[in-house]
C-alpha cells in the first residue's frame, strides 16, 4: 500500500518511510509483549491474538487500498 500511495512522486522513498513507519510500531510492541509474557510464565495467546487480527484486517484491506491508489496514481 505505501509503494503504491508513492507510485509516480519524486523523492517518494523518504515519504514511503515516513507512511510505513507507523504500521510497523503496533507489530513490533506486541510481538515484544508476546515475548516477554512468553517468558514471564503468563502465556502470549493474547498478544498473538491482537496479531493475528492485525494481520487478517491487513489482509483483507490491502488489495483495495492499493487498488485505490494505483488507480489514482494513474490518473
Amino acid at each position: 500500500v505505501g509503494a503504491a500511495l508513492t507510485l509516480g512522486l519524486r523523492g517518494g522513498d523518504l515519504l514511503l518511510a515516513i507512511l510505513v513507519l507507523p504500521l510497523y510500531i503496533p507489530v513490533l510492541v506486541f510481538g515484544a509483549g508476546a515475548v516477554q509474557a512468553q517468558v514471564s510464565g503468563l502465556g502470549a495467546q493474547a498478544h498473538l491474538s491482537i496479531l493475528i487480527a492485525l494481520l487478517l484486517a491487513a489482509l483483507f484491506l490491502c488489495p483495495w487500498g492499493s487498488a485505490a491508489a494505483v488507480k489514482i496514481a494513474l490518473d
